[in-house]
Order: C-alpha cells, then structure tokens, then sequence
C-alpha cells in the first residue's frame, strides 16, 4: 500500500485550554454554538430560565444554550490579577502549555493584545480562532505580543455564499461583502506579521460543496485550509467533505489524535502541494462525568469530551467547564481543584494516549 493509502498517524497528548475572552460577534452563523452560552447581548436583564437560543434582535443563534442548563451569561475578560490568576489556576491543575482564544470574536476586543501579551508573559503558546472581523487592525500588535497561529472561520468567496450560513440580518450584499473582504485581510496580515495562519470551513451539507471548493482554492494558495463536520449534520457534514476531497484530488498525508479529547484530524495535500486538514470529532467520553448523561448515546452527544474551556460570568466569576452540551457542569475556578475534574481529566488523557498508541503503533 502507498503512503497516499495509508497517511501516517500520530498521538498528541491534550495539553490546550479554551478560552472565551469575548461574547460579542458581528456575524450570525446559523450553526453556532457560541462555546455553550448564550448570546449574551440577547439576554441582559433575563430572570427566566432557560436562556433564549435566538435569534435575538443580533441575529445570532447559540444553538444548545437552551438545553444545556447554562446559568449564567459570558462577560468579557480583562488582562488583569484576576485573569492571570483564574489561567494559572487552570493550565497548572490540566498540564496545559497552550491557550486558545475563543467568543464571540476575539478580534472586537479592545485589549486582545494585551490579553496576548499577558498569556505569552506566563510561558503560554497562545492561539485564535477568529471570522477576520478586526483582524487586520489588532494582527500587528498581536504578533508582537507573541500570537502564534489564527484560525480564520471563513464561511463563503461571495456575499451569495456568506449569506447562504448567516441569519435574515446579513440580506444586504454589502454587508456580506465586506465581512468576507475583513476575513481575507486578516489572513494576509497574519501572514504578513509571521503569525501562522489557517482557514477554518464548517461543511455542513452537500449543498455547501461548491462552496467550499471555492474557498480550498482561493485561499489554499496562500494559508492552510481546515474542512470541520457541522456538528449538528453529522453524517451529512462528512459526505459533504468527501465530495469536497475528492473535486480537489486531496490525498492523505497525517492523521493526528489529540489524546484526551475527541479531536481527530487528517492532513492532506490537494490541488498540487496546498495543505487541506480535515477535522472529526470522534465520539469520546469522560469515563464517569459523562457516564450517566441524558446525551450519552450515539446520537445526542454531538461534539463529544472536547475539552477544558475557560469563561468569565457576567457576575465576575471564572468558570471552567467540560461540555457545550452540559454547561450544568461547569464549576467555579475556586472549586475546581476540590471538584474531581481534574483528576478524572487527567487519567482519562492517559488512558487515553496508552489506548491510542497502542492501538495505531504511533508515537505519542
């Protein structure tokens, strides 16, 4: 068998926390999940529970924050004592060396650099995922602060094709236009400052294919492409991404298991040298947290055990939580260490790496 047949594999322990810096978003995706809260702009002032999922007068959507027993609304974070502190706290009890920053949309907050800047200071590899909304404006000052890699989410090469995944609110042409011009910019800048830079596509169904074969071609020639499963289309997402790697003659090089979570992904070479990643989650579980989970079967539990993910309430509070899905779960960084979390995080992630290894013969 050729290597093209059978891409080589290997085994990353988990070493990344989430965090949310930021609620607000100028886009709409209809796919969102806004990291398991609400939108936050939608609901200030709301004393009845559930939370509204939208869309709100924004347009946006959090698509399990009704579901998922939130309790409270994400607040902006601020490079200050309290936000060293709750990240240390963090990234020390999980063996992490790596920070990614989350929304909302990382690039509308006003001191993104500095909150850049204070993660590198604390020995921290710092990543985003981003739509490219200001990225062009913060990516200067953000690669000097030490920002290592951007995901760029972009959802489409014409206005037709952003609004084909927006809300009612991105009908005006224009206005898709220039979100999809501030994504392309923001990707140039990266580049441009020496900040590693990927372009992240949702496929969600067969309808999208033209679409995202466009986006593989426009943008491979000049950053990374990632093809992700809509996690709400399951089975319909990946044949959509199959057709994709197929149209663009995409062959196999590297699979990648993040050990301890349910990311998956598999790097191929298409179109010539360009580098298209293909991301799954597989369906991965905390051996007791998720053991008796209403979702816990093969259809409900859609994104699986992802990850540790960082959030600041809007009463002031850091949370760290386990599951978009479960957002009952989430406990305060004042208790974690006494929450059991860790520990079952911990030696789950080593069960985990020795399961993987073994079972593909890749080092860990």
């Amino acid at each position: 068998m050729s290597a093209t047949q059978h891409p080589a594999i290997r085994v990353v322990r988990d070493r990344t926390i989430r965090i949310k810096v930021i609620d607000d978003c100028g886009l709409a995706c209809t796919f969102c999940h806004n990291e398991g809260t609400p939108v936050t702009a939608d609901n200030r002032g709301r004393t009845l529970l559930p939370f509204a999922a939208g869309p709100g007068r924004t347009g946006r959507v959090s698509i399990y924050s009704e579901t998922n027993g939130v309790g409270f609304l994400a607040a902006k974070m601020a490079p200050d004592m309290s936000f060293r502190r709750a990240v240390r706290t963090v990234t020390k009890a999980f063996g992490a060396n790596e920070v990614h920053l989350t929304g909302g949309e990382p690039t509308l907050h006003t001191e993104v650099s500095a909150l850049v800047s204070a993660l590198t200071g604390m020995g921290l590899s710092v990543g985003m995922t981003s739509n490219g909304e200001r990225g062009r404006q913060v990516m200067p000052d953000c690669s000097v602060a030490g920002l290592n890699r951007v995901n760029v989410s972009v959802f489409g090469t014409t206005a037709e094709e952003l609004q084909a995944v927006q809300s009612e609110r991105f009908a005006s042409a224009g206005l898709a236009e220039a979100k999809i011009r501030a994504a392309e910019q923001t990707i140039r800048a990266a580049v441009s400052n020496g900040v590693k830079a990927s372009v992240n596509i949702v496929v969600p169904a067969m309808a999208h294919v033209d679409r995202v074969v466009n986006l593989v071609e426009s943008y491979g020639q000049f950053a990374d492409v990632r093809m992700l499963t809509s996690i709400q289309d399951g089975a319909e997402s990946i044949a959509a991404i199959s057709e994709v790697l197929a149209r663009v003659g995409a062959e196999p090089v590297l699979r990648t298991f993040t050990a301890g979570t349910s990311d998956e992904r598999t790097l191929y070479r298409a179109l010539g040298s360009r580098a298209v990643y293909v991301k799954r989650l597989l369906p991965v579980r905390l051996p007791d947290t998720c053991a008796s989970c209403r979702f816990n079967n093969d259809t409900d539990c859609e994104e699986g055990y992802y990850g540790v993910r960082l959030y600041l309430t809007d009463q002031g509070e850091y949370m760290v939580g386990v599951c978009i899905q479960r957002m009952d779960l989430c406990v305060p960084v004042a208790d974690l260490l006494k929450s059991g979390i860790v520990e079952e995080v911990q030696a789950f992630k080593d069960t985990e790496v020795q399961r993987l290894t073994s079972q593909y013969g890749a080092a860990a």
